[in-house]
């Protein structure tokens, strides 16, 4: 009863969009909406202490969070659009990436990216517009170019010294991060390769067409500034912030923003990510009612109790990380719930610690870059204006990512190191 809230938002969704032959019909915020009420009204206990239950859930400082940055992250997008920084980006990155390399290029620079910030919100707010405005310029696939940056973005997220879902899974199974690094991207290069192979041979077959316009170095200021103060480490809402303010200084002294425009546009922006907003909101109040329910706990007692060997260990680490993203929707979040068990099982059978941090940062990041109601694919949906769901289908580096960590499983010889 307590995981039913998550069959019931699946059922509305999907069953829904069938019937509607849609599968962008739907919103996901009413779906969201209908099993929150459905998650509440099967709660125990008086109904203002379950209202109070799912708006402490949904008004956690890690929800909030993430609502700040989206409404900070479309009040900067708003005001670059209006200054023109976004086409002028564009423009220059037409003229620097040859047009074969130019889904190769984009990948490989939103993994090096991520990796250098070591947070995947942070490389889509910085990329996705310039993406999405090179798809508007060239006639390419917006949400194959919003996937390609998403995608890239979960490599950096999992690999980072600096990403949180290292430190929390590291410090979960007590490893040293070079030695996860290591261990890490073992599993997970072979999915950067065939990924990029495969975004090489996308390329060749594209035609694309892009008009030859100068490059206006001014408007490129806001969105190299993102990029490399989020590089040096800069927290993502002061990056933006900055951003802001530079939008700002351009427009009024170009004399494409004014006050009122500048406020107007920031508006419209963040205006823009209200959809985003809400389900952020719907999603975080209906997990932690299946929290207060049980529902993890039931997960990890019903997964842990059938492990009968090292290979089944690892997959039940898998299955706890996964369940827990899909019930958490943010992966740090997942690794924190499940890293006391998982240590325990690692050191049962004998997993070392390195590589059970590994499993646990792949799995999270592999749920978190497909799930519709997860940050990243929101942001990327706010941000292009495309359904979340337009852009699953394209999001070849988590799926590949998925498949080399399971096969690493079912292939992998016990080490005799701890």
């Amino acid at each position: 009863m307590a995981l039913s809230p998550i069959v019931v938002f699946l059922v509305v969704y999907l069953v829904s969009s069938l019937l509607a032959g849609d599968f962008y019909k739907v919103p996901v915020s009413a779906a969201f909406l209908v099993a929150s009420v459905y998650a509440v009204a099967i709660t125990p206990g008086e109904l203002s202490y379950r209202v109070n239950v799912f708006s402490e859930s949904a008004g956690h400082w890690n929800i909030m969070l993430m609502v700040w940055i989206f409404l900070m992250a479309g009040a900067f997008a708003g005001s670059a659009k209006e200054i023109g920084s976004i086409e002028a980006t564009v423009n220059f990155t037409l003229s620097i990436v040859p047009a074969r390399a130019l889904l190769a290029g984009l990948f490989l620079t939103s993994c090096f990216v991520s990796l250098a910030i070591g947070t995947s919100v942070g490389t889509i707010v910085a990329l996705v517009p310039i993406a999405n405005g090179i798809a508007a310029q060239t006639g390419l696939s917006q949400p194959m170019m919003a996937a390609l940056i998403v995608g890239g973005s979960f490599f950096g997220d999992n690999l980072s010294f600096i990403s949180d879902t290292t430190i929390a899974a590291t410090r979960a199974v007590g490893c040293a991060m070079q030695d996860k690094f290591r261990a890490n991207i073992r599993i997970v290069l072979p999915a950067v390769i065939v990924v990029t192979g495969i975004y090489i041979f996308m390329g060749l077959n594209q035609d694309v067409v892009a008009d030859e316009k100068p490059i206006e170095w001014l408007k490129l200021l806001p969105y190299l500034s993102v990029i490399l103060f989020a590089m040096f480490g800069m927290d993502v809402t002061m990056v933006l912030l900055i951003g802001i303010l530079l939008n700002a200084v351009i427009g009024f002294s170009t004399g494409s923003l004014d006050w009122f425009s500048w406020l107007g546009s920031m508006g419209q922006g963040m205006v823009s990510m209200g959809d985003l907003v809400i389900v952020t909101l719907l999603a975080g109040g209906m997990l932690g009612i299946i929290r207060y329910n049980g529902g993890l706990d039931y997960i990890m007692k019903g997964v842990v109790g059938h492990v009968r060997s090292r290979r089944g260990a690892e997959f039940s680490i898998g299955a706890l990380t996964v369940l827990a993203n899909l019930c958490t929707a943010n992966n740090t979040i997942a690794i924190i719930t499940v890293g006391g068990i998982v240590n325990d099982i690692s050191q049962k059978f004998k997993i070392p610690a390195k590589r059970a941090a590994s499993l646990m940062d792949i799995f999270s990041c592999f749920v978190q870059g497909i799930i519709p109601y997860g940050a990243q694919l929101l942001m990327a949906a706010g941000l292009t204006g495309l359904a979340a769901t337009q852009i699953i289908p394209y999001l070849y580096y988590p799926f590949a990512a998925g498949i080399c960590v399971i096969l690493s499983i079912l292939v992998f010889r016990p080490s005799v190191r701890h």
